[in-house]
Parts: structure tokens; sequence; C-alpha cells
């Protein structure tokens, strides 16, 4: 998600009970068109070319190292570029950013060395990703940043104001849903059933809705597209940024929990190799969290992992 940031509104720390994320969003895998090719390439006698070269970059000495995330994500690609010109260097490699166009892409390249890493996802996404990709092979080396999410409202000042009846979105997907109750019960609009597994939670595991609050489920772009029509919305800080909508419109955004933290993920098979393991040292150096925390780009966006680091 979002793809996917210092100064968002003072919130009570999370508490670990509510840590507990899992992924189960659904993806289109689209294996099928390039099936396709590869059997008309057979049947006429010709020879697919492979999309990368035998020795990956990972491998090589003095070759870039690409990261990659989804195209047009400009905050992470700030990241990467800002890793590459003002970090990497400390540590012997050439990083780059390049975008790819979906997840199931990304992930192959990744686990196939064609490219080194990416800041794109979470564990218990990427979790989802190696499950519905049994060949794929990577490993969340080391967590990033946190994307900013949180309660917002084009009609109401607090969460407070949210009236009895109102009607609030969440997320489409299975996981940003369990997300968004998470920040509701933290808001003290529900609670949830006791004893349920908050990762997998959805509307049917609220155990209390004083407000008598409705529900509606909307995608990442139609839900801030919709804030208008809502008495208030659970989402991501990038896409009410991206439709215009200012942060001061964001009610409550406690951090999130540790598993949504953005992770950098490399293939397992280069794991080890020195270039990787530089790599994983460069995004781990104290100066990328102090970026997260000082950039005006980053905003609200990507925040850092940790508020420590980053006030060294």
């Amino acid at each position: 998600m979002p793809d996917t940031t210092p100064t968002s509104p003072a919130t009570p720390a999370a508490s670990a009970d509510d840590h507990g994320f899992a992924l189960k969003r659904r993806r289109r895998w689209p294996w099928i068109a390039g099936a396709a090719v590869a059997v008309v390439a057979v049947a006429a006698g010709l020879t697919v070319p492979r999309l990368i070269p035998t020795a990956s970059a990972n491998d090589t000495k003095g070759a870039t190292l690409y990261v990659v995330t989804a195209e047009g994500n400009s905050a992470e690609q700030k990241l990467v570029d800002y890793v590459a010109k003002n970090v990497a260097p400390k540590y012997g490699i050439k990083v780059a950013f390049k975008g790819l166009s979906d997840s199931t892409t990304l992930n192959r390249a990744v686990s196939e060395g064609e490219v080194a890493g990416t800041v794109y996802q979470h564990r218990l996404w990427l979790k989802q990703v190696l499950t519905a990709n049994p060949s794929f092979q990577e490993t969340a080396a080391t967590p990033v940043f946190r994307w900013g999410f949180g309660l917002w409202s084009a009609k109401w000042k607090s969460v407070q104001e949210i009236p009895d009846g109102g009607t609030i979105s969440l997320y489409s997907d299975p996981a940003n849903e369990a997300q968004g109750l998470w920040i509701l019960e933290r808001a003290g609009l529900i609670t949830l059933k006791p004893g349920i597994d908050k990762g997998y939670a959805t509307t049917a595991d609220i155990a209390s809705n004083p407000k008598h609050l409705k529900f509606t489920l909307l995608d990442f772009a139609a839900q801030s597209r919709s804030l208008g029509d809502l008495d208030a919305a659970v989402g991501y800080t990038e896409y009410y940024l991206a439709a215009g909508i200012p942060l001061k419109e964001q009610l409550y955004a406690p951090p999130a929990p540790d598993e949504f933290a953005g992770q950098l993920t490399v293939g397992t098979k280069y794991l080890h190799s020195h270039n990787v393991q530089q790599l994983i040292k460069a995004f781990k150096d104290p100066a990328v969290q102090k970026f997260l925390a000082t950039d005006p780009d980053e905003k609200g966006i990507l925040l850092p992992v940790d508020a420590k680091a980053a006030s060294n």
C-alpha cells in the first residue's frame, strides 16, 4: 500500500496487544499472457530470451543495485534516490531507483535477482505474495519506514463530532480493513470481540458500536475521492494528499503496528552476497531515519520507523 513521514497528529502509542495484522489482499496474477507467448515461441522453434543476465548485479562487483517500488510512488522514489546519492557511497555500492507496474512483476524481479530489493511492502503483504507465488524466494531484511495511515473527515473536526449513525469507509482489501478497524477501536468508536486475531478482523468482529456507525468498503483511490460524501474514512495519507485533501482533515493517526513497517525486501538466495549486505547496511544507516523525519516531501506519508533513531 501503500506502497508508502514525520509530522502527524499527536496520538497515543500503540500497545503490544494491538499489533497483529495479516495480509490477505487479493491480487490478479498476470501469468496467462506470458505462458501463451512461451507456447507460441516453442511452437515456432524460437528461443525466448532471458529477461535478466546470467549473473545478477547482486553478485557483480561495481554493478548498480536497483531498488524498486510501484511506478508513480514519488515518496518511495525520493527515499531510494536519497539513499543512492547520500548513503550508498559510504558502503561502497551504487544504488538506483526503478519503478515496476505491479506486485507480481516487482516481487519476481527481486526473487530472481533482476533487481536488488524493494521497499514496497511490509512483512504481512510479503507473506501473502509468497503464498500466492510459491516459486518466489524473498526475505524481509530490515524495516525502513511506516506509512501514514489514519482517520479522515471533511465534515467533522474531531473524532468526538462523528455523529450517531454516521458512515465510515474502510478499505476493501482484508488486511487494510483490519487495520482500519484497529484505528477505530483505538479512537474509541468501536470495540472488537475479545480474543480475536485483530489482523484478520472484519466488521463481523465488532463487539460494540455505540454510535451505530455504518461501514462501506472502498478501494484506495475511490475512498479518498468519496471523502466528502462520508462522515469519515480510514486510509493511507499518501492517497489523500494525492487527491488534494489537506493533512488537517486527518483526525486521528496513531503509530502503525510494527507488522506494517515498510521493509527492505531482497532475494533470499542473494541475502548473504556482499552487495546485498552492503545495501542492507545502507538502509539501516541512521541518516535514512533522519531524512524521513525532516524531508518536507515525506511529511505525513513515510514516517520514521524509529523515532529515537530519527532524533539522533
